[in-house]
C-alpha cells in the first residue's frame, strides 16, 4: 500500500457547515474502505491548512479518485502528496545512478 498525505482547506460552503465536518470525515473513512484504502489519521489543524489526512491506498489512482470524490461535494479543496517511509526512500535512493 502506498501512503498519501492530503492537505485540506474548507471552501466557503464547507466553513458554513463546519459543524458537520466530523460526520463528513466518518463518511470519507467509509468511502475509502469501500475503495480498498484506509484512512490512517485525520487532524483538524490551525494554520495554512484546515485538515491533514493520511491515507494508505493501493495506488495513486485510488487516492486521486477519493480526493476528487470528496472534493466534488464542494466543502473542501485538497492537495495530495505521495509519502515514503525511510525504508521506501532508501530503496528509491538505491536506484539512483
Amino acid at each position: 500500500m502506498a501512503t498519501f498525505i492530503t492537505l485540506v482547506n474548507f471552501t466557503e460552503q464547507g466553513i458554513k457547515s463546519v459543524k458537520e465536518s466530523p460526520k463528513r470525515a466518518e463518511a470519507f473513512k467509509a468511502m475509502a474502505a469501500k475503495a480498498g484504502a484506509s484512512v490512517k489519521s485525520i487532524y483538524w489543524t490551525l494554520g495554512h491548512y484546515d485538515l491533514v489526512v493520511t491515507i494508505e491506498a493501493p495506488d495513486s489512482a485510488t487516492a486521486t479518485s477519493l480526493s476528487l470524490a470528496v472534493a466534488s461535494a464542494g466543502n473542501i479543496k485538497t492537495e495530495t502528496l505521495t509519502a515514503f517511509s525511510a525504508d521506501e526512500f532508501g530503496k528509491i535512493l538505491a536506484k539512483m545512478p
